[in-house]
């Protein structure tokens, strides 16, 4: 059980539970974490689970994945010059292990275009066709519109607070 010190600094007593969702709660868990790390690691990687779901429930209607809709939003933003696979992998939300194979399905689908770069026969640049632009226009309003439905309820500050720990708690991770 969680303990905080009491009113006078004394000593640590009981927190009471919390009314909102509590993680050992979800995954029925019996034994505490072995550490307030691997609480706080666990509750990151659900919470990052839970919201990467609601997105892609989100989006299914329109046919992509959330790593294919990732790489014609990057694209959409390099436009009109494209970038090479390198480039896109690195501006990733979440890595994708064969970028290749990725950007593949998306030519079949019609929604990029691939051709070498003048100047570097070598490198293969990927530019977002019209009909990938087209399709995230339609997309826009729901995607726009996903953080504030899933992250709403929070106050500014909390928001500011958390974007603050997020990208603390990354620095060990990059």
């Amino acid at each position: 059980m969680a303990t905080t010190l009491s009113a006078a600094g004394e000593g640590l007593l009981p927190l009471e539970p919390s009314p909102m969702a509590n993680l050992k709660l979800e995954i029925l868990q019996e034994p505490a974490f072995s550490s307030a790390e691997e609480e706080a690691f666990l509750n990151l990687l659900r919470s990052s689970d839970c919201l990467e779901r609601a997105f892609q429930q989100k989006i299914r209607g329109w046919g992509l994945t959330a790593t294919q809709y990732n790489v014609l939003r990057i694209l959409r933003g390099a436009h009109p010059s494209g970038l090479p696979c390198a480039a896109i992998g690195e501006r990733m939300i979440a890595a994708a292990p064969d970028i290749t194979r990725l950007l593949a399905r998306l030519k079949r689908l019609k929604l990029i275009r691939q051709h070498r770069d003048r100047r570097d026969r070598r490198v293969v640049l990927t530019t977002i066709a019209d009909s990938g632009l087209e399709l995230l226009r339609e997309m826009d309003p729901a995607v726009h519109n996903g953080p504030k439905e899933l992250l709403g309820h929070m106050r500014r500050a909390d928001l500011t607070e958390l974007i603050r720990l997020l990208e603390l708690a990354r620095q060990h991770g990059a």
